[in-house]
């Protein structure tokens, strides 16, 4: 097939490779200006670098929205575009302007977890599973048939950096996959509305720990703000710290979520939960911590003495 790609990071720089593989001509390369967001600085392969290397016209848009672009996609005479982690919508004259309309690739099960992050917003929701879905772009984002999709399970202790390094394996056979079906015929399956869910762009407040939350979700919480991410952050006299490693304690502790408790095999108990207070809930271990200046320690060297909070604020 003749075809054009949007894409962006890693995920976009698998999809463009699966093209190369399959033998597809490659018309045009669309690609994002390098950004500093702390979201799109990891797993930031480069769509662009990949694209120039076998020759292939690039261009680098913010929003697909001007009239240089819209002629290129016209004068290309494509079969097909195909998008991955393409951070803006498309408007419809260029997602039909393709014979075979526009294949997005995106990592979450859809309908559920539509939009941004999705595995980690899966992860912090304690999902059994998540994968990645290939279907047909329409005026709503993340909201055509469904062609192909594919789930992983998640594990008691995986994070969403392994996830990530699970379900990015997934993007070239489902993209090689899904525009042979496209090529052959398939049968569409449309999307669920009724089970929608739509997530938005993460920021820095959003990696912020309540306590009051139950000990449990802050554990998943941590793992699903691992390394490279942003990490799970609250306050300790005034300094930020970073969670890097929890688990719930064996034993109940009440008092007022965030108080710093007592040791428990190798890390320090966090009192946690909203009926804390009762004492008839476990507290979050903590395990290792980052500091501020970048520092990893284990949880019991850092807090070297038991008393005092973790808060929302310094």
């Amino acid at each position: 097939m003749r075809v054009a790609m949007f894409g962006y990071q890693t995920w976009g720089h698998r999809t463009l490779q699966a093209l190369i593989d399959a033998g597809h001509e490659v018309a045009l390369v669309v690609t994002h200006p390098k950004s500093d967001h702390a979201y799109e600085r990891i797993w930031a392969d480069s769509v662009a670098d990949l694209a120039e290397t076998h020759g292939f016209r690039v261009l680098l848009r913010t929003r697909p929205d001007d009239a240089e672009l819209l002629a290129e996609l016209k004068t290309a005479d494509l079969d097909l575009i195909v998008a991955n982690n393409w951070r803006t919508w498309l408007p419809p004259e260029i997602f039909e302007l393709p014979r075979h309309g526009t294949l997005n690739i995106h990592d979450s099960l859809l309908p559920s977890y539509a939009g941004f992050s999705p595995l980690i917003w899966a992860m912090i929701n304690g999902e059994p599973e998540v994968g990645v879905t290939a279907h047909m772009m329409d005026g709503e984002l993340d909201a055509g048939d469904i062609v192909l999709q594919r789930a992983i399970p998640v594990g008691p202790a995986d994070t969403t950096t392994d996830l990530f390094h699970r379900t990015v394996d997934l993007i070239a056979p489902i993209t090689a996959e899904a525009i042979s079906m496209i090529e052959t015929g398939y049968t569409p399956v449309p999307q669920d509305r009724t089970k929608a869910s739509f997530f938005h762009k993460r920021a820095a407040r959003d990696s912020l720990v309540d306590w009051t939350s139950p000990p449990e979700d802050i554990e998943r919480f941590v793992r699903a703000l691992s390394d490279p991410y942003p990490n799970a952050f609250t306050f300790h006299r005034g300094q930020e710290l970073r969670i890097l490693r929890a688990s719930v304690s064996r034993g109940h502790y009440g008092g007022t979520p965030g108080r710093i408790f007592i040791r428990e095999g190798d890390g320090v108990v966090v009192v946690a939960g909203p009926d804390a207070r009762r004492g008839q809930s476990p507290g979050l271990v903590v395990e290792r911590v980052r500091t501020a200046d970048g520092t990893d320690l284990p949880a019991a060297d850092y807090f070297t003495t038991m008393g005092g909070y973790l808060t929302d604020r310094p």
